[in-house]
């Protein structure tokens, strides 16, 4: 049977184990509700991933094309969560 390969935020919920300290616990209960828990960390998770996709993208480019302004960077994060917003879509890592 194939393993079905899933992108970011997609697929069925799957258990795992995570650590944290204590008072981010907490923290995170506080702000959200032990219910909620686990989706704020999914979410948090996926913002992650999807700002360090971007970062391999914006190296690859300066290693292609030469360095990139601050304002560029800035307004290639505008559009890179636009795009993906409205996609409803996330790159895949790479």
């Amino acid at each position: 049977m194939a393993e079905t390969a899933y992108s970011i935020g997609e697929g069925p919920a799957t258990r795992v184990s995570l650590s944290l300290p204590e008072g981010t616990a907490e923290a995170i209960r506080a702000r959200v509700g032990k219910r909620e828990f686990s989706a704020f960390i999914a979410a948090a998770v996926e913002r992650e991933l999807r700002g360090q996709v971007l970062d391999e993208y914006l190296a690859d480019y300066e290693n292609r094309k030469g360095p990139v302004s601050e304002q560029a960077r800035q307004r290639a994060r505008q559009v890179f969560d636009e795009v993906f917003a409205e996609e409803a879509e996330w790159p895949a890592a790479s």
